[in-house]
């Protein structure tokens, strides 16, 4: 999903042998010099994924690092095609929100990255990355002194408490589940059915709050990813006062640097200082700009014309999660002007055709498909080499352990499809069997990848039906269990650096629901003992599990075709400065912008 799909003494090195949304380090700022290699691009990328260390409370403290060079004031322009998806912290695990949320919100710990591609987990709210006990079964957070909401409300460990809570609440059906299925089961619903909001707790036992100052959790097995797992946007803290339930995403309280001013859904979010936010409290973010001015409804193309011309405001501009539109590319690397004003980088996210199992049982049909599908058109939509590469499998470069060469499709030495096999595989197949409802986003790029995919597929007999979706809710629409649906493009990159946020939330049986991330609707037995097997093993022995889980359900389930690896290439305006490609969130590294004048 994009998804968003990662991200001072240093207490602990995680050395995790295989592995975010956007764990991929930082790459400096070399405009066009680079992207038109792909293997020269996936051995940068296999560097990207270097080990996540674990911060004490010299690395938690604020106020982060300055940026070389920042000014106050000024307000930035913020170009985005399509709505965010969620503005309530607790449904939000997709990119746009996310990288909105590393303004408005914070959570008990955070990423923070440098200029050398060096990630760590620091204390966010928490003093520091948490602290382990009982075998890693137990972790303790201390909440740091003068943290505030935008309305002056302290926040405490109830804070934390109802936070977590109120993920257990039906209307929280869109983001993470991690925490809550470690604390409760994958049926943790029932642990909690009223989110506390009826009064009720999770017992002390699973959630405790001993003092206003500490939050404790307690895990049945050891949970070492967890200080990692708590840094995503989908766990920021939601203060028990002024938590509105469904309507929080109207008007979400700011625990950040910024808060909202304004909020027009699909037109604009206007952003402003949250006088609540103590920089000496944060290790991370910065608070140089008055404020951002997001504008919805701008089309990749007009962006990037915009900031090419870099023009009035334009040059106080940025991209969000939109990049440089495909046929404008080569504009860019050929001016030397513009090109100094873009970052790029390799992207965890694998992007697939899906299948919905529910609807497409045949898995000769799936199999046909994944032959079929011509990944270089789709890639040529996406900008070529400075889009993506070719995917032959579900685990992209830069997670380690990544296998180059595990290409059981041929889509490396066939990325245009391989239409004789997919015929051949097909010719038994009944023709009632080979009409595929195709679900696509209404964004420029959604147009594109409808082209590839209808004309990939009708060349091996396959009726396509095109059925358009709202950008805005695409993931929602496709992740309900009964979605009108046969495939649909997904993308998904590691939540942190293991293959477990990979194959466990798209791939585990136990997640089948509506608002999950397994949508192909996968319940096999093999896969999800695999992942129980994996999730007790030592990162070494975890890897090979995490291996066998892959090779088993690319060549035995087939419930996605891989089709490419995705880049990120980004331009803003001349008189932004502090850019560079974020190592956490796989695009413009949001937290460090200023105006130059």
């Amino acid at each position: 999903m994009m998804s968003h799909r990662a991200r001072g003494a240093r207490a602990v090195v995680i050395a995790i042998a295989a592995g975010s949304l956007a764990l991929t380090a930082c790459s400096k700022n070399e405009g066009g010099k680079s992207g038109k290699d792909s293997r020269k691009d996936q051995q940068e990328a296999a560097v990207q994924s270097k080990a996540v260390t674990y911060a004490g409370a010299a690395g938690s403290t604020g106020p982060a690092k300055e940026v070389p060079g920042a000014k106050p004031g000024g307000t930035i322009t913020v170009y985005q095609e399509a709505g965010l998806s969620h503005l309530d912290p607790g449904q939000i695990y997709v990119s746009d929100a996310g990288q909105v949320a590393n303004l408005l919100f914070r959570r008990l710990t955070q990423f923070q990255e440098d200029d050398k591609g060096n990630v760590s987990v620091v204390g966010d709210l928490a003093t520091d990355s948490g602290k382990s006990s009982d075998g890693g079964k137990t972790w303790t957070f201390t909440l740091k002194d003068g943290i505030k909401d935008e309305n002056g409300n302290p926040l405490t460990s109830a804070d934390v408490r109802h936070s977590v809570e109120r993920l257990y609440a039906k209307f929280i059906f869109d983001g993470p589940t991690y925490l809550q299925t470690w604390l409760s089961g994958a049926d943790y619903r029932k642990a909690l059915p009223g989110g506390g909001f009826d009064g009720k707790h999770l017992p002390a036992s699973v959630l405790d709050t001993p003092d206003d100052k500490t939050v404790v959790f307690h895990f049945d097995q050891p949970r070492p990813d967890l200080p990692q797992t708590l840094a995503m946007a989908g766990y920021a803290v939601v203060p028990a006062k002024g938590d509105t339930k469904e309507r929080y995403e109207k008007k979400p309280v700011a625990t950040g640097p910024y808060k909202i001013a304004e909020n027009k859904p699909g037109k604009t979010l206007k952003l402003v200082k949250n006088t609540g936010w103590d920089p000496k409290t944060d290790s991370v973010r910065h608070q140089y700009v008055d404020g951002f001015t997001i504008q919805f409804g701008v089309t990749e193309s007009t962006q990037t014309k915009r900031l090419i011309a870099d023009e009035g405001d334009n040059k106080n501009a940025i991209q969000l999660t939109n990049g440089v539109e495909a046929t404008q590319i080569q504009d860019v690397i050929n001016n030397p002007e513009a090109s100094k004003r873009t970052v790029k980088g390799y992207q965890p996210y694998v992007m697939t055709l899906t299948f919905n199992l529910d609807r497409v049982k045949d898995k000769k049909v799936r199999e046909a498909v994944t032959y079929a599908v011509n990944s270089k058109s789709l890639i040529a939509g996406e900008g070529g080499a400075y889009g993506g590469d070719v995917a032959p499998n579900y685990f992209a470069p830069t997670l380690p352990g990544y296998e180059a060469g595990y290409d059981p499709y041929g889509r490396l030495k066939t990325p245009q499809g391989n239409i004789a096999k997919a015929k051949e595989i097909l010719s038994g197949v009944p023709a009632g069997e080979r009409k595929l409802v195709f679900a696509y986003p209404n964004s420029e790029a959604g147009q594109k990848r409808k082209v590839a995919v209808e004309d990939a597929l009708q060349k091996v007999g396959i009726d396509v039906v095109a059925k358009e979706v709202d950008s805005a809710s695409y993931y929602e629409q496709i992740g309900k269990l009964k979605n009108p649906y046969d495939i649909y493009i997904t993308g998904w990159g590691q939540d942190w650096p293991s293959p477990g946020t990979v194959v466990t939330p798209i791939y585990d049986g136990s997640q089948v629901a509506d608002g999950s991330s397994n949508y192909s609707h996968v319940k096999d037995p093999k896969v999800d003992a695999l992942i129980k097997k994996a999730l007790t093993q030592e990162p070494t022995e975890a890897a090979k599990t995490w291996k066998e889980a892959q090779h088993y359900l690319l060549e035995n389930v087939i419930p996605a075709a891989p089709l490419w690896y995705t880049k990120q290439f980004q331009i803003s305006g001349s008189n932004v400065g502090g850019t560079r490609y974020g190592s956490v969130s796989s695009l413009l590294d949001i937290n460090r912008l200023y105006l130059k004048s």
